[in-house]
């Protein structure tokens, strides 16, 4: 009887043990990834899309043939991947047809950030508004209207800083905050978000990617119309040219670049992890490239 009953346990023993299903082992500290079996087609559409991203073009043949021999050469390492990105962004040499890596790439920044802020006006189209402001300048110094005169200098220099950026951003002269600024104060940006209430609006949306709290709202609205002294996310201001530095120079600002730089390379909004991992070296160093070359040298962006 006890051997009969030995048996038995025995028997629903071993039915459990096969019928469960080992849950795999936890590896941990493993290894990166192996590359070696990516194929060349997705490494090509890795180099198309970095280069697109980057310069607004495919490569050349001879460069996807040399940046592929390169990536490979070096088992699509991490940072074999950062360097072609670093170049793209830096590289100076002339290119025929280019100028260079490096101005392609903050052409292409500057169109994007128009896009952004001034539905992708041209800077012809910049120009065009320019000439009515210059006509009127000459007419109101004719005429002795300084008030006018002063005013209409103001917003030529606006457009103009706007047109100016590209350049001294490439150069370092200005950071991204400026540029964006730049691109949120003048009358272009005005005529797209016409009076105080959607100029506030809009400018939160651009800049941060949500609109104000109603707080921030009226603040923000009678600094603007009033020039009335208030306070917001941390800073001062009593005018419209205050407020948009408020807005540039805050730590929102860097999180909104956060947000458009993922918007624009993974089609998708980061995770709170993921802004908070970016903005340790974003709020201090406002290098926007390298939160760029961070996302792009990613698996995900690179889709191996």
């Amino acid at each position: 009887m006890k051997n009969t009953q030995f048996l038995f346990l025995l028997l629903v023993l071993i039915i459990i043990a096969s019928g469960c299903k080992k849950d795999p082992d936890l590896v941990l500290d493993n290894d990166a990834p192996y590359y070696s079996e990516v194929s060349d087609l997705l490494i090509e559409n890795y180099i198309n899309r970095v280069y697109i991203d980057q310069i607004g073009r495919e490569p050349f043949d001879s460069e996807m043939i040399s940046e592929r021999m390169t990536l490979k050469a070096n088992d699509l390492s991490f940072e074999s991947r950062e360097a072609m990105i670093y170049k793209l962004q830096t590289n100076t040499n002339y290119i025929p047809g280019d100028i260079s890596y490096k101005h392609s790439y903050y052409n292409r920044l500057y169109e994007q950030g128009k896009a952004r802020f001034m539905e992708a006006a041209s800077n012809a189209e910049i120009q065009e508004v320019m000439g009515p402001i210059a006509g009127g300048i000459l007419n109101d110094s004719l005429n002795g209207n300084w008030e006018g005169l002063a005013e209409r200098y103001l917003l030529l220099d606006k457009l103009q800083a706007v047109l100016d950026s590209e350049e001294k951003y490439m150069n370092g002269a200005i950071e991204v905050s400026d540029l964006c600024a730049f691109m949120v104060n003048n009358s272009v940006y005005d005529e797209i978000n016409m009076n105080t209430f959607n100029f506030v609006n809009a400018s939160f949306d651009n800049m941060f990617f949500r609109f104000p709290t109603q707080a921030e709202f009226y603040t923000a609205f009678n600094m603007i119309e009033y020039n009335q002294p208030g306070s917001m996310l941390g800073a001062s201001g009593q005018n419209k040219e205050e407020y948009v530095r408020i807005l540039a120079d805050s730590r929102e600002f860097y999180e909104g670049l956060i947000v458009w730089s993922y918007q624009l390379l993974l089609a998708r909004e980061p995770s709170t992890a993921e802004t908070s991992v970016l903005m340790i070296d974003l709020w201090s160093d406002h290098d926007l490239q390298k939160v760029q070359k961070t996302i792009m040298i990613t698996d995900e962006y690179a889709h191996f």
